[in-house]
């Protein structure tokens, strides 16, 4: 639970420190949190680190809870987290590495997909066309960039502190089952 809480705060704060647009490792923290935590955790993390820090990107906006743009985030980490549950079993940094791609691959076309299908005050209004679709995607593209870059960082350092943290924990294991046995 303690892992639980502190990815919480993690992406909380990631999404509440000053970083250009779509550069916090939100598709990382949740393919992380599918891969290590028990079912229970996995998928509130992502979700209450989006809510608080929702809570305080729009306070006073007027912005509606339940507007489709955030069902549709909320709803794609979820599906990141449910895709975590294949790194399990796995300690492949190549896996690892191409499930953040399709993370941050999933996000890009459900994010913008919402954007071209239901324009929004804010938001450049792309033709309800096959053609508008694709200019919507093409001015996302930078966007995209940073998502990629930060969850392939995210998920290099999350587990690989993970792998860390268990090398360090089980050299620890030996010695102190030596001590219990004298």
């Amino acid at each position: 639970m303690l892992t639980a809480i502190l990815l919480t705060v993690l992406g909380t704060l990631a999404r509440l420190a000053p970083h250009p647009p779509n550069a916090v490792a939100m598709g990382a923290l949740a393919l992380y949190a599918g891969a290590r935590l028990p079912r229970r955790w996995a998928f509130l993390v992502p979700m209450a680190a989006m809510a608080a820090s929702d809570v305080w990107i729009d306070w006073g906006s007027g912005r509606s809870v339940l507007a489709i743009d955030r069902i549709t985030g909320y709803a794609t980490f979820a599906l990141i987290v449910a895709s975590g549950r294949w790194l399990r079993s796995t300690t492949s940094p190549m896996a690892r590495m191409g499930m953040s791609v399709a993370a941050s691959t999933a996000f890009f076309l459900t994010s913008n997909f919402v954007v071209w299908a239901s324009p929004q005050v804010g938001h450049p209004t792309f033709p309800a066309t096959m053609d508008g679709l694709l200019q919507c995607y093409a001015f996302a593209l930078p966007f995209f960039r940073k998502t990629l870059v930060a969850d392939l960082i995210g998920t290099a350092v999350l587990f690989g502190l993970d792998g860390l943290a268990y090398r360090v924990t089980s050299r620890w294991k030996p010695a102190s089952a030596a001590l219990a046995v004298e």
